[in-house]
């Protein structure tokens, strides 16, 4: 698997793949979620305004979470840190970031967290399926060796590709929430709860397929967080069902 990570030179500088697509994803999740947001009766341009902080503290976030877990080869070359033109973004990283972000945007702004979370899940699925495509032009994130057809040769092996099987699940994943659950959802806070839950499942699956995995002792990092993600999903989904039961 050998492709070039450059899309194009400009002024001497090369603009990789990696960070086109990134912006590719981060444009389409604004998009979508301005559509969720006009239809939640949220104020105008609020998406801009979240995006405008959402989407550089996201990016700090993914990287930070990379390199707290792959210190001991950053903190021998401390220059690499914010060279993250080949990759090394880790999307729990940047989905905790985004959370906390949102957080606060909807304290200072007076909006509830929860409508502006179901507003954005959506768009931001989409992007992390777009995004994965640019693993596999860097040729990472895939997995171990299997003799499926649809496996990708990786230095001369067959090895699952790790990258397509998230980006499928994604791009499942925002048409689930966006076409179907955004016009049928019960309470606030439901698309981002079934993000968590199905998102979870299926990274908790996939993560353990690859070979480059962020490690917590014995225990892989996004394997702990999706299960954390699903925990969380499931108990307040639960906890509203139950809640509507009440009244």
């Amino acid at each position: 698997m050998n492709i070039n990570s450059t899309a194009f030179t400009i002024f001497n500088i090369e603009v990789k793949w990696y960070g086109i697509l990134i912006a590719l994803g981060a444009f389409l999740a604004i998009y979508f979620a301005g559509k969720l947001a006009k239809r939640a009766g949220l104020y105008d341009d609020v998406v801009i305004d979240f995006a405008f902080l959402a989407i550089p503290f996201g990016i700090v976030g993914a990287r930070l979470y990379y390199v707290i877990f792959e210190w001991d080869y950053y903190s021998a070359y401390p220059l690499e840190i914010i060279n993250i033109r080949n990759g090394g973004l880790a999307i729990y990283g940047g989905i905790i970031a985004g959370i906390i972000v949102g957080y606060f945007f909807s304290k200072w702004k007076k909006i509830n967290f929860l409508t502006l979370a179901d507003c954005a899940m959506p768009g931001v699925s989409l992007a992390q399926g777009i995004g994965r495509w640019g693993n596999f032009i860097n040729g990472e994130a895939h997995g171990g060796p299997t003799n499926l057809p649809w496996g990708i040769l990786v230095n001369g092996q067959k090895v699952h590709p790790t990258f397509l099987y998230e980006s499928i699940l994604d791009i499942g994943i925002f048409i689930f929430l966006y076409f179907y659950l955004s016009k049928h959802k019960k309470f606030e806070g439901q698309l981002f709860m079934y993000y968590l839950i199905i998102y979870g499942i299926g990274r908790f699956l996939i993560e353990g397929l690859r070979t480059d995995s962020l490690y917590i002792g014995p225990i892989r990092a996004s394997q702990l967080v999706s299960l954390i993600m699903i925990v969380v999903g499931v108990s307040y989904t639960i906890y509203k069902y139950k809640k509507a039961d009440e009244i």
